[in-house]
């Protein structure tokens, strides 16, 4: 099994990629199955029929996913596709834990393959940007950031793998933060996701930014397999056609390494396991 279970395409405000191109792209590739997984991030992002004034950054749209057209394109290239490769319907939801009542609804909304749960912004602050790092210390805002995530997983129960767990890594410009001083954080973490039955997923797009470790860390893996985790999906984290589909079968030979014997898809929000 060849799949890809984190995609992004033109329904994402940071991303251009015609979503048939990514589908076409994946076939050529000899890919068998794809999620789509647009980004929604309430706090920083209105819908596009919320009736708020779209905002923008750059010139580009900043706004959650167009969820009916959404849904009713990838159902059309589901039906046109379909004895070619497996398509999934998901999203990427960028959860805070005062966001979580509209994701609840959203939820509701539409029949979903699979949801990624997501950290992007803190108190509607982006990593990206450096504004939710600024006036803390490396400890203070690494601490926050799992703080966040803690809080969100206890509460939040519909969705399928946390992504990119350690997300804030990649945006610390004072290095990689001890995983001594946040393990127990990430333990706590780990422990209610595998009581839930969710899992988490190997992000590939570690090798593009050139992080010195995986994502999340070898640390977190062999923390989750040591407390009994099994659900992993691996996804490339695509924006563009040289992201689609990358370094995902090194992510298994990877985790066969540590010990992991499956990988998952989903159908219906429900892990269907694969032997690596």
């Amino acid at each position: 099994m060849y799949a890809d279970y984190h995609v992004h395409t033109e329904f994402s405000d940071d991303s251009v990629y015609p979503l048939e191109d990514v589908i076409q792209d994946a076939i050529r590739m000899n890919l068998d199955e794809i999620c789509i997984t647009d980004h929604v991030d309430y706090g920083i992002k209105y819908d596009w029929d919320s009736g708020q004034e779209i905002m923008y950054r750059n010139g580009e749209t900043l706004a959650n996913v167009d969820y009916p057209r959404y849904i009713a394109a990838i159902k059309d290239l589901q039906c046109r596709y379909a004895d070619k490769i497996m398509i999934k319907i998901g999203l990427e939801f960028g959860i805070q834990i005062h966001t979580i009542p509209q994701f609840e609804t959203l939820f509701q909304r539409f029949p979903f393959d699979f949801i990624i749960l997501s950290i992007h912004q803190v108190e509607d602050k982006e990593f990206w940007t450096q504004d939710f790092q600024e006036g803390k210390t490396q400890q203070e805002y690494n601490e926050r950031y799992y703080e966040e995530m803690l809080n969100v997983v206890r509460k939040y129960k519909n969705y399928s793998v946390l992504g990119h767990m350690d997300l804030i890594t990649r945006y610390d410009r004072n290095g990689v933060y001890p995983f001594e001083r946040i393990k127990p954080f990430v333990e706590e973490i780990l422990k209610i996701v595998i009581k839930d039955g969710k899992g988490i997923e190997l992000n590939t797009s570690y090798h593009r930014y050139g992080l010195e470790d995986t994502t999340p860390s070898v640390e977190i893996f062999r923390l989750y397999r040591e407390l009994g985790g099994s659900i992993i999906t691996i996804g490339s984290d695509s924006h563009k056609p040289d992201h689609l589909g990358t370094y995902i079968r090194d992510a298994k030979r990877f985790l066969k390494n540590l010990g992991f014997n499956f990988f998952c898809t989903y159908e219906r929000m429900k892990p269907v396991y694969h032997e690596i």
